[in-house]
């Protein structure tokens, strides 16, 4: 017996636009199963995952603190996947840009002006792009695989940062723990509330969501990028360079994950420490496929991702149950995400050992 996948003529729009909220209902199905061989009620674990941190406001601010980075770094994926691009390694640019507006914190550390923070956005973002040049380069020059090399620079960054922690960013004072100085009131993200840690960044991510739906609706470069990963003979026959695709994607989605990162550690960390991510960049190419590679549903779909980070939270303390039960949650949303994805655009062919169908009743 033999199983293949057969495109369908004509896959069905509204289907298209419920595979996310299927994909989602299934791993709450699953999900509860999964509680309830770890010896707890699900309905309960459920509701302590995914509903209880949606009844504070403390926990409603940190919910936007969590999506910030996940809209941010999920937008520029967007653009990536959608010009047929892949790229993975938003951690790794995540953590340069990190670097990169640290590193202006640090050298301009004392001092006081309206222009540091502007600034350690801008080196954050260029952290980040230069971060995503080098797997751009090495596609457009020598047509090597991009899953791959910006996903083995995310390693590397993750060096680079754990290295300087340890060594020339060290704070002299701080008793040999690897962590650099606590940035000025001039370098740290202002609060939009009292009471809470929502930060400018969250503004900054709704801004740029926005920004990239009007490129990708509104203008000729969203048109080419469109064109270029869904149909790249007709953006050869068009004119459109398919380097120049290369790059633009890339630089993009690097430029906007190196934002999000400089925005988490002068918000929320305040201070560069050997580990300012959780993970936000693997999490972000959930975020771009649930969100349809939308830029506007990224915003709901970074909201719904970050809501799986403060319920984990909330499960460690109230129900005991491992920190690793979010990655677990977040992988299975991916597979359920991807299996409607394929089973709506793609039918089961069954067919015998001979290469007939199966007949109805055979096995």
């Amino acid at each position: 017996m033999r199983i293949d996948l057969e495109a369908r003529g004509r896959p069905s729009v509204l289907m298209i636009w419920l595979s996310p909220v299927i994909a989602i209902v299934i791993t709450l199905f699953v999900g509860g199963i999964m509680f309830s061989f770890m010896g707890l009620e699900p309905l309960n674990a459920l509701y302590v995952y995914f509903v209880q941190p949606l009844t504070n406001a403390y926990q409603l601010q940190e919910l936007v603190v969590k999506a910030t980075p996940l809209i941010l770094i999920g937008v520029g994926l967007s653009v990536c996947f959608l010009s047929n691009n892949w790229n993975i390694g938003a951690e790794g640019q995540f953590v340069m840009g990190g670097i990169a507006g640290s590193w202006v914190a640090l050298t301009f550390h004392g001092m006081e002006g309206f222009w540091i923070l502007p600034l350690m956005m801008i080196a954050g973002a260029l952290g980040g792009l230069l971060w995503a040049l080098l797997p751009a380069f090495f596609k457009a020059r020598f047509n090597a695989n991009e899953i791959l090399t910006s996903l083995m620079l995310t390693y590397v960054a993750l060096q680079i940062l754990d290295y300087l922690v340890r060594g020339p960013l060290r704070d002299p004072d701080g008793f040999n723990f690897p962590e650099s100085k606590l940035f000025s009131p001039s370098a740290t993200m202002p609060l939009l509330t009292d009471g809470g840690r929502m930060h400018l960044g969250a503004v900054f991510a709704v801004i740029s969501a926005i920004a990239i739906a009007i490129l990708l609706w509104r203008t000729i470069k969203g048109f080419e990028v469109k064109v270029s990963g869904e149909a790249p003979r007709a953006a050869r026959f068009a004119g459109f360079s398919e380097k120049g695709m290369v790059y633009f994607s890339l630089l993009l989605s690097g430029a906007l994950a190196g934002l999000a990162g400089i925005s988490e550690v002068a918000g929320p960390i305040g201070q560069l420490l050997p580990v300012i991510s959780p993970g936000y960049g693997f999490t972000a190419i959930i975020v771009a496929f649930l969100g349809r590679l939308n830029p506007i549903g990224v915003i709901f779909a970074g909201l719904l991702l970050a809501l799986t980070y403060i319920g984990g939270e909330n499960a460690q303390i109230l129900l005991q149950v491992p920190g690793d039960a979010t990655g677990v949650f977040q992988g299975i949303l991916l597979f359920f995400i991807l299996a409607c994805d394929t089973l709506i655009k793609y039918r089961v062919k069954i067919t015998g050992f001979g290469g007939k169908p199966v007949a109805e009743g055979e096995s």
